[in-house]
């Protein structure tokens, strides 16, 4: 059964069990009311006629006449002796049977439904009492063929009512339903279509209020595609990425084991050159396993008390082996920083930014790298007068395999990737910091790291 179905069926069966059981209340609210009002004529008359009720010498009850009372035509009275013979009875009775032949001798009164031939009474039994002695019975009977009459018609309107209620509630329920899942239905189909065709550009359009259940469902759908089309995009630019970066060693390769096979001799120069490229091999593979690492939570940070400026003087060291005699590599401001951190990594992300400043910085140009703190975060910057990068550029440096034509990501002697600033940035976001870059073309880059500072006894390998 489908949900519009179930749905349906749910709303109108509520809706009929609500009308069911209000039609029962409503009929037998009235039922008693009228039977009530019956029953108020019949005791009425039965106190007028009781009160005028007078015993003989000899104990009986003598009535000359019924008292005139103010009885409608619809109401009989009988008056029986103790010895079960009818005494009396109103003019409009014909016949000597007692109205309720069962209750002749009852003791109290009594109010019951009788159906008198093909005539449906309501009688009220009532014992005559001398003192302690009973002196007889007054029986005092009313048609209700009217109330039968009113409560068949009421019970009539209330079944045909109610089938009609729950008739419009069913469809109005169907109708209902049907509106506020075709958005569904369209979900389906568009859902279907982007498996078919794969076209994850594609969005579900939703003309309905967008704060309600379903506006909100596709809404997250939306972005849901929206995520999975950057995914996908960005798999698919990785593996193009990554079968460009492989092509080239692979290449070199072949091409000195070809040179070396048709001069059947060793050639140091090849030899040199395929060993290059298999470190540059081993380099690529090593960051993509850390990067894969880092992304499913798989690579542990030893997580201890790291001074930051005795880190950047051991990267300054380094560093400055790298830099030679054709750029400036300087100290800047520098003060004693403690944070809680992994110091291996932290100084990996150090060497990654300065490295980078180098490569990418002109000869005799200048890079200066310091170490502060400002209110509880500790401050690390390297700052260089290279090129700088594009405006354009700068919102994916981060992402891996990125390349921009003028970027700092492509290294001029081919030893970048396009992955060391998005292990840096996944370094320094799961140490609770931030990595910032203000850079303008022409005039140079600036990186800044922001860490918490350590506050108590760091938490160990996480």
């Amino acid at each position: 059964m489908s949900l519009r179905a179930r749905l349906t069926l749910l709303y109108t069966s509520l809706v009929g069990g609500i009308l069911l059981l209000l039609g029962v209340v409503v009929y037998l609210a009235v039922r008693v009311t009228l039977v009530t009002q019956v029953d108020d004529t019949l005791e009425r008359a039965a106190k007028a006629i009781y009160s005028s009720t007078k015993a003989g010498k000899v104990g009986e009850s003598i009535i000359t006449t019924l008292p005139s009372l103010d009885l409608s035509t619809d109401v009989y009275v009988q008056y029986w002796g103790v010895d079960h013979l009818l005494r009396a009875s109103s003019d409009n009775i014909r016949s000597s049977k007692p109205l309720d032949a069962d209750k002749l001798d009852v003791n109290v009164p009594v109010y019951r439904d009788v159906l008198n031939g093909n005539i449906h009474l309501r009688v009220l039994t009532v014992p005559l009492m001398a003192g302690e002695r009973m002196i007889g019975t007054l029986q005092l009977g009313e048609k209700v063929t009217v109330i039968d009459a009113t409560l068949e018609i009421l019970l009539d309107v209330l079944v045909i009512g109610t089938l009609i209620a729950i008739s419009m509630a069913g469809l109005s329920g169907w109708y209902s339903t049907k509106r506020a899942l075709d958005p569904l239905e369209d979900v389906t189909q568009a859902a279907l279509q982007i498996t078919r065709a794969d076209d994850l550009s594609r969005r579900i359009p939703y003309e309905g209020p967008s704060g309600d259940e379903v506006g909100q469902l596709i809404h997250t759908f939306n972005q849901t595609l929206g995520r999975l089309e950057n995914l996908f995009n960005t798999q698919r630019r990785f593996m193009a990425d990554v079968g460009h970066e492989l092509r080239t060693p692979l290449t070199v390769i072949k091409g000195n084991v070809g040179l070396m096979r048709r001069m059947k001799a060793m050639d140091d120069e090849s030899l040199s050159g395929i060993e290059g490229e298999v470190d540059r091999l081993s380099r690529l593979v090593g960051d993509l396993l850390l990067l894969a690492q880092a992304e499913s939570g798989k690579l542990p940070l030893d997580r201890r008390t790291v001074e930051l400026d005795t880190l950047v003087l051991e990267a300054m060291q380094q560093m400055r082996v790298l830099a030679g005699e054709k750029l400036t590599l300087r100290l800047g401001d520098i003060d004693q920083v403690l944070v809680c951190g992994d110091k291996d990594r932290l100084k990996q992300v150090l060497l990654n930014l300065i490295s980078n400043a180098i490569y990418y910085t002109q000869p005799k140009g200048e890079i200066v790298v310091g170490v502060g703190k400002t209110g509880s975060q500790a401050r690390l910057i390297v700052s260089d007068n290279g090129p700088g990068i594009p405006a354009a550029d700068l919102p994916h440096i981060f992402e891996r395999f990125y390349r921009g034509e003028k970027s700092r990501t492509r290294s001029r002697d081919g030893k970048g990737f396009g992955l060391g600033l998005s292990i840096a940035y996944w370094i320094v976001h799961n140490h609770g910091g931030k990595i910032d870059v203000d850079s303008t073309e022409g005039q140079g880059t600036t990186f800044c790291i922001w860490l918490p500072l350590a506050e108590g006894e760091c938490q160990g390998t996480v």
